[in-house]
């Protein structure tokens, strides 16, 4: 798989999530927790027989038997519980929660997306450029921001860059205006005399 096939089927998973309400931030959380014990389960298995850090009660294949409540209630304990071990692995998942409120989306993103594939098989490259796509796209998203106003500079007009963008009439949805100190803000002529 390519990068951007990867960075393209992890990002309509978040904008899945954020339907409910999940952020940006807790997505990227939960699929690194959801990744971490792929892994440790890939790399236990041939060609790696990698002794794994997590103990089988709260393994992947733990993961992908139950559905619905059983498995959102299995999932919050094996956060919990791991996060409750000593070295490397508690720290990892200290105080880790579950913030997948939908069972099945969490079945979904677990059975669908992330069992599909193997994690260990993908070079380096692939994973570090799903990575940086997912914070571009995340900038994005940002940078368009719902309810934020942003004026593009080709959208300023003969306002020029020192006139002040506060104006009630030039305020549009989708533009973020900046707003300038009191000291380089300077009023257009018909209002000065208000």
């Amino acid at each position: 798989m390519n990068s951007a096939t990867l960075v393209q089927k992890l990002w309509n998973y978040c904008n899945i999530l954020r339907d409910d309400g999940l952020s940006y931030g807790d997505y990227v959380e939960q699929l690194t927790f959801l990744l971490f014990l792929k892994v440790a389960d890939e790399q236990s298995r041939p060609p790696f027989n990698k002794p794994s850090p997590v103990p089988k009660e709260f393994a992947w294949p733990t993961l992908l038997k139950p559905e619905g409540e059983a498995l959102e209630a299995h999932y919050r304990r094996t956060l919990q519980e791991l996060g409750a071990r000593g070295g490397m692995l508690g720290t990892i998942f200290r105080k880790a929660q579950n913030k997948i409120q939908d069972p099945a989306k969490l079945r979904s993103l677990i059975v669908d997306l992330i069992d599909k594939e193997q994690w260990s098989s993908l070079d380096s490259d692939v994973k570090g450029d799903a990575y940086e796509g997912l914070l571009q796209k995340n900038a994005e998203d940002v940078k368009g921001g719902a309810g934020q106003y942003f004026t593009p500079p080709a959208d300023r007009g003969d306002r020029g860059r020192d006139r002040a963008a506060t104006r009630r009439d030039d305020l549009r949805p989708g533009l973020r205006h900046r707003r300038l100190p009191a000291s380089r803000a300077r009023l257009p002529r018909e209002s000065r005399s208000l």
